[in-house]
């Protein structure tokens, strides 16, 4: 009794410890509670970016279609009756299209009226008719109903993305085509169909005839050409690093620069290329190989990284065992360090090459932003990539390359989760634990 009197700090001192536990404890509820704050913004965020992506995009995934009575004049498909394609070819295949809208709509007069009938349609019907005489030589001779690509604007009107209520002055198509426009909807002749030519073509001037196919060609030649150099350098390299280097300090310095190396700018990358592989070599520019030896100097440094921090999670007893049965250094990196490691490694080049297949500045650099409308056979030809495309799509002035831009972003999207769920997989599936 009289020491508890005498010393009354020690009385408060329980209080003093449940004050601080509640104090810490509240600090602790306070930590979580703003870490799951972040998480739930950085998933708004980005529920609200491939949101706004998918409304701007899913539209190009659908292309409006028009259908008219075409009459494939034999006359002047094949003038002489030869049967040869060769001479179908040569056709005015573009003429049969407008002579079917010059038939439905008896009315229209006058060079300007026409002009603006014809674009109703795209530019692009000849390469269709055609391609359908070559496929059925059948129909010459023959009137048949035939569903055509119509024009951009067209399609942006039937999509709901050019306003109707708007003065004739404020917007693309005209009232004479909106009443055309409406005569075929009346008729049931326009639909919108899967959007096969954004998957199948290369790039146009016109948006309607504008595909991803060879951009995605290109990006697979390049990215092909990245791990071919990539992946067997920057292993051997992790592996001597990490395994065989003395540590002195040299090999400080190699590690120092390969780890500021993946932190430089991927543009640095895209001018060591334009002047060694371009002006000092001379390789043909606009080329998926000169493309894929940049992406290679960039991805290097990640697979370096990667592949010694896989090597470094190997136990040093299976070391120690195998160089113990007489097995020889080099015995033990291959047969039994490495294909244990090699999972990490591959989770590393997975995500290695995520990276270049999203990376444009250093492709920009080499040339490879040129306008390309054939798809590339070989690692010479020239190319385009996809993040490349959806760049020169995005600086188009025509309102029908929007939403094909979002559509390729998209695409692209959808290809680098692929890659970096694959990297998952392929560690959960091999991944050991020590």
């Amino acid at each position: 009794m009289t020491d508890a009197v005498q010393n009354p700090a020690a009385a408060r001192r329980p209080d003093l410890s449940q004050a601080r536990l509640k104090r810490r404890y509240a600090a602790e509820r306070r930590f979580r509670l703003y870490g799951l704050a972040a998480i739930c913004a950085a998933i708004a965020m980005l529920a609200l970016l491939l949101t706004t992506i998918v409304i701007s995009g899913h539209s190009a995934f659908l292309q409006t279609r028009i259908a008219l009575d075409v009459t494939f004049d034999a006359a002047e498909i094949d003038p002489d009756g030869t049967g040869d394609p060769a001479v179908w070819r040569q056709a005015n295949f573009t003429k049969l299209a407008r002579n079917a809208l010059l038939t439905q709509f008896t009315d229209v007069s006058g060079r300007r009226a026409k002009r603006a009938l014809y674009k109703l349609l795209s530019s692009g019907v000849d390469f269709e008719l055609r391609d359908r005489v070559l496929a059925d030589p059948a129909l010459i001779g023959t009137t048949r109903r035939v569903w055509l690509t119509a024009g951009a604007d067209i399609d942006s009107l039937n999509k709901g993305q050019i306003p109707r209520d708007v003065p004739e002055a404020d917007r693309r198509v005209k009232d004479n085509q909106l009443a055309w426009y409406d005569a075929l909807v009346a008729g049931d002749q326009v639909q919108r169909r899967f959007n096969t030519t954004f998957f199948t073509s290369a790039d146009s001037r016109e948006p309607e005839l504008a595909g991803i196919r060879g951009a995605v060609v290109g990006s697979f030649l390049t990215l092909v050409v990245t791990l071919l150099l990539s992946f067997p350098v920057g292993v051997m390299a992790a592996v001597y690093l990490e395994e065989f280097a003395p540590k002195n300090r040299w090999t400080d310095v190699i590690e120092v620069n390969i780890n500021n190396l993946a932190a430089v700018p991927s543009i640095v990358f895209g001018l060591l290329g334009l002047a060694v592989f371009l002006n000092f070599f001379g390789l043909p520019r606009s080329a998926p190989l000169v493309g894929g030896m940049v992406l290679a100097l960039m991805t290097l440094p990640t697979i370096i990284i990667a592949g010694r921090a896989a090597l470094k999670a190997v136990p040093p007893s299976i070391r120690e065992a195998a160089l113990g049965v007489g097995a020889s250094p080099l015995q033990v990196v291959t047969h039994h360090v490495l294909p244990l490691a090699m999972p990490g490694v591959l989770t590393g080049t997975i995500i290695g090459m995520a990276r270049a297949l999203g990376e444009s500045a250093p492709l920009l650099m080499i040339g490879m932003v040129a306008f390309i409308v054939d798809v590339p056979r070989g690692l010479t030809d020239a190319a385009t990539v996809l993040p490349v495309q959806i760049y020169l799509w995005a600086d188009a002035p025509e309102r029908g390359f929007v939403e094909r831009t979002s559509a390729a972003i998209l695409v692209l999207l959808a290809f680098m989760i692929v890659m970096n769920l694959a990297a998952i997989l392929l560690r959960r599936r091999f991944e050991r634990r020590w």
